[in-house]
């Protein structure tokens, strides 16, 4: 299998830094203020095909959208966790302040409003989860972001089908 690492060029220093984020484990805070519409990160790492990232989620013990994998509109993944930055440790939020955009197969992190510094950037994952949305997949993929509109949830609503004719 060939994998190649997606390549970040960044000319200034980070606006952001890890730290423990009362969202969730590490989170990803803004060292400055940013401007709206600022570029701030590269998601990068090793992009693989979405059949080895379920290979890779399997040998994990874990759901394949419980780690640091990017789909990328062709059908690759990047892997965050392998060769990937601090970017990957960017918290789930309903009220994000960050978007994510695929650019030819690269992915930018945005900031879609002011953001202050010390304040945790968070964009909304709305994770592909195609499988029945049990009791349990709920629990495993709860949001704990703390948003007065929060879903409760880091998975996207399942498409309603549509009743046929009849």
């Amino acid at each position: 299998m060939n994998s190649t690492p997606s390549q970040s060029i960044q000319t200034e220093p980070a606006c952001y830094e890890v730290r423990r984020s009362t969202i969730h484990g590490n989170g990803v805070f803004a060292t400055r203020d940013i401007e709206p519409g600022e570029q701030i990160a590269e998601y990068t790492g090793e992009r693989i095909t979405s059949d080895e990232s379920a290979v890779r989620a399997d040998a994990g013990g874990g759901p394949v959208n419980h780690t640091f994998f990017f789909s990328l509109a062709d059908g690759m993944v990047i892997d965050g966790g392998r060769g990937g930055n601090d970017s990957r440790f960017i918290n789930h939020a309903c009220e994000p302040n960050c978007e994510a955009q695929e650019d030819e197969g690269r992915v930018f992190i945005y900031a879609l409003h002011p953001i202050m510094r010390d304040e945790e950037l968070k964009y909304n994952y709305a994770l592909i989860y195609e499988e029945r949305h049990t009791p349990a997949v709920k629990k495993a993929f709860e949001c704990r972001c703390g948003a007065p509109t929060c879903t409760g949830s880091m998975l996207a609503p399942k498409k309603r089908k549509r009743a046929r004719a009849g």
